[in-house]
């Protein structure tokens, strides 16, 4: 076990070193340091900047020197073609280059807008960037590849002993998948079809809202809607692609009384309300608990800037111990609730598979 998580390390080193550079420089404008140093501290843009998505990997900051991880910036114009540079360029955003900024304020808020010889708003780009999350994304699908992998050829080298290494801790979690989650929701003769998504899934979710609590990595990929809406998605097609007719027919013309049916179509119309809206609950659910158990750990680490604006830096060492306290809390009970969120998604797909493959009694 030693052994790959060691090589695990090693390689990912590597990657992070051929695939990023790891920036670490002083910001350029002495304007702009003036202006963060006199500026007061402002808890809603703190908060949201932690939970939010970004151009840049930021790690930590030592004085006036940000450590940060630049990422590829890719973008399309119709006036000047394909663009591709590292966000270091943006110099954490505080200048343009090649016509493009990232834009602090206005409806255009956080995304890149391309600029004219006069420095005017001209439009926005068709932005292909490769942001945090997806950083985030590609860096837990290569640990599930790799561990996965590692696994798999471990189990076929030693099928007639017992278990050891990453196998013995993973198995016991395949195996309550398997049997806990798939066997009772979709069935016995049906389940092992679903397994391959479902096991993907548990898996992703779970690393995914590991690697979110790991500082300095602090990717908040499932606290971002539109990753948790295309997880939703995924279980919103397989069951609609999955599904008998026996489950349409409960949708267009369930087996209640004909006068919820006629002249008002009543029923049905719930019930194809009903498809849509499950996968909407996937999706918020998620994203919702994910974000809030971040939001909430900043919001804890900003109560001592605030107290120590209202009654000066004694009061805010006082209130420093406490709110770190509450951080840690949080930051545990986060890691309980990775894995019920993770459990939940999977549940709730394992189940929405099973009423499409259930056969009439």
């Amino acid at each position: 076990m030693l052994n790959i998580i060691r090589s695990s390390l090693l390689v990912c080193a590597f990657l992070t070193s051929w695939m990023f550079t790891v920036q670490a420089e002083e910001t350029q404008a002495e304007e702009a340091h003036q202006e963060t140093a006199t500026s007061e501290f402002e808890p809603g843009k703190f908060v949201m900047e932690h939970v939010s998505d970004a151009f840049e990997w930021h790690l930590f900051t030592v004085g006036e020197t940000e450590v940060s991880i630049p990422l590829p910036i890719i973008l399309y114009s119709k006036n000047s073609g394909l663009n591709v540079f590292m966000s270091s360029k943006f110099h954490h955003g505080h200048e343009s280059y090649k016509n493009f900024r990232i834009e602090h304020e206005g409806k255009n808020e956080g995304k890149i807008v391309e600029l004219n010889e006069a420095g005017e708003v001209i439009g926005l780009p068709v932005d292909l960037s490769i942001t945090k999350a997806v950083a985030g994304i590609f860096l837990c699908v290569f640990l599930l590849l790799f561990i996965f992998l590692k696994i798999a050829k471990s189990a076929r080298s030693s099928v007639d002993k017992a278990p050891s290494g990453l196998l013995n801790l993973l198995e016991p979690v395949i195996i309550f998948i398997r049997d806990e989650v798939a066997k009772p929701a979709i069935g016995a003769q049906k389940y092992e079809r679903f397994m391959p998504f479902l096991l993907t899934v548990f898996f992703f979710i779970l690393f995914e809202n590991l690697l979110g609590l790991i500082l300095p990595l602090g990717i908040n990929v499932t606290g971002n809607i539109a990753v948790t809406m295309v997880l939703a998605l995924f279980t919103f097609f397989i069951t609609t692609f999955s599904a008998n007719k026996h489950y349409w027919k409960e949708i267009y013309n369930p087996d209640v009384p004909w006068w919820l049916k006629y002249p008002l179509p009543l029923m049905p119309i719930v019930e194809l309300t009903g498809v849509f809206t499950k996968p909407f609950v996937l999706m918020v659910r998620l994203f919702a608990n994910m974000m809030a158990g971040h939001m909430i750990v900043t919001v804890f680490v900003s109560l001592i800037f605030i107290f120590a604006k209202m009654g000066g830096p004694v009061i805010g060492y006082s209130v420093a111990p406490v709110s770190l306290l509450f951080s840690v809390f949080m930051v545990l009970l986060d890691v309980l609730v990775s894995f019920i969120q993770a459990y939940v998604f999977t549940l709730l797909s394992a189940l929405y598979f099973g009423m499409a493959t259930s056969e009439h009694h």
